[in-house]
């Protein structure tokens, strides 16, 4: 690859950037961003320079990853029964029971193969010592695996000769392994299963992403209103040919629009009666319901220690130092260090409300300080870390820009670990910020067999 970038004069480098981006807009690979109430579909910021992952590496942090989401949902399922790990006080039971992500709707549930999240969306960063770590879990609705895919599928267009000599392990295979996933989790052995995708609908920021999983599995993709729950306590799907139960839905709605019965009751984007057929066995829901409880920045904390207790091994992949906010004693330490840390409040996501600490103002600072110190729990801080950058083709030529991988993990049966993953880089010089909606873009990730 080296090679090969170093034999490109800037204006071949430009080509193929161009290509891209044409081919984006022939491909319809957009995102929504939500500015001012209004939706802005962008077309889909992409990196010709892919980021580069050695199989050797890849298949410990692989293993990491698939410890990592079994201890999670060993901990959800624990956490709706017998909350084992509360009475044990391994995880404080406050920090549990008192989360708006915690459901009382799903005490006693039992999905099968007491998986809860499903599709796990693991983000991970590299420190300056090259390690890779865990810096959150994405339990609700992670998005961004589509895009993971066709990263591939620019790659190949745009650079075919790449791929002529190296053996890059392919990523198109996850709409088939979903699809398995999914079939597993199915209340009837039937061998196909009626499975749909709920989408919230074209104005959606991820809806590409939905139709997109749902052509690849050869599913229908629905809304709230083509599903009904009857008084039997199944779910229909509505077609032309009549109505069909639905066995399995892969829900991309968040669970407080899902069921207005059961949560939001102004909600029209899911279907009355939804929970009550989940809690009778005769649906399957991916993500299921109540998975948010682990998914969030406080939880993450305790991950190492889940591990340990329902598996009895220590963590495979690390976590980035964390620091409890509701702690008095941590607390005190990020007040005093506030402009050396990153501040996030425990309950977002997609890079919102996160305060990083050297490359803010002193007001911003004394704000952040101010909003820790009114609602410590709502808060976790950690280290400003040394993100590992990588080369990237900007107006100027190829700059440096930081980045983080977003593989993806399946937990039905068995249990999936994508082959890389989502890269997203700050393709703002010195940001440390990569979500999409926030300026951020994306690179193909090639993890390459080296050794024959």
């Amino acid at each position: 690859m080296l090679k090969w970038l170093q034999k490109q004069a800037p204006e071949s480098l430009a080509l193929y950037r161009n290509a891209a981006e044409l081919a984006i807009k022939e491909m319809g690979i957009s995102f929504t961003v939500y500015s001012d109430g209004t939706n802005i579909d962008r077309a889909w910021p992409f990196d010709i320079v892919p980021r580069i992952i050695p199989a050797r590496d890849w298949h410990r942090i692989s293993r990491g990853l698939a410890q990592r989401t079994q201890a999670l949902n060993c901990f959800i399922h624990d956490v709706y029964n017998e909350q084992r790990i509360l009475k044990d006080g391994v995880v404080p039971a406050e920090l549990v029971l008192q989360s708006p992500n915690y459901r009382k709707e799903c005490l006693g549930m039992t999905p099968k193969h007491d998986a809860w999240a499903h599709i796990c969306g693991t983000d991970l960063v590299r420190d300056e010592h090259g390690e890779f770590r865990v810096l959150e879990d994405n339990l609700r609705v992670p998005s961004g695996v589509s895009y993971m895919i066709e990263n591939r599928e620019l790659t190949k267009r745009v650079l075919p000769e790449l791929f002529e000599n190296h053996s890059i392990l392919p990523v198109d295979d996850y709409p088939s392994q979903l699809y398995k996933t999914l079939c597993s989790v199915a209340p009837t052995d039937r061998s196909r299963p009626t499975i749909v995708v709920l989408t919230p609908g074209i104005f959606n920021s991820a809806y590409f992403e939905h139709a997109y999983l749902a052509q690849g599995m050869g599913v229908e993709l629905v809304e709230g209103r083509d599903l009904q729950v009857r008084d039997d306590n199944k779910v229909y799907m509505h077609t032309i040919d009549g109505d069909v139960q639905v066995d399995v839905i892969y829900r991309r709605v968040n669970e407080e629009f899902l069921d207005p019965e059961c949560f939001r009751e102004d909600s029209m984007l899911g279907t009355p009666g939804l929970m009550r057929a989940w809690r009778a066995g005769t649906v399957a829901i991916a993500n299921a319901p109540g998975a948010g409880v682990a998914d969030d920045k406080a939880i993450y904390a305790y991950v190492p220690d889940m591990i340990r207790y329902y598996l009895g091994r220590n963590a495979l992949v690390q976590n980035v130092p964390t620091y409890l906010c509701r702690n008095a004693k941590e607390r005190e330490y990020v007040l005093q260090n506030i402009a050396q840390l990153v501040v996030k409040p425990v309950n977002e996501s997609g890079g919102y409300g996160v305060f990083v600490g050297p490359q803010s103002s002193k007001a911003e600072a004394k704000r952040v300080a101010a909003l820790v110190e009114a609602n410590p729990d709502n808060y976790v801080a950690q280290p400003t870390l040394s993100l590992s950058t990588a080369p990237t083709l900007t107006p100027a030529g190829l700059s440096p820009r930081h980045l983080d991988l977003r593989p993806f993990i399946l937990q039905g049966k068995d249990v999936w670990v994508s082959q890389g993953g989502l890269t997203r880089v700050a393709l703002r010089e010195g940001s440390l910020v990569v979500n999409s909606s926030q300026g951020g873009g994306s690179k193909d990730t090639w993890v390459v067999e080296t050794e024959h």
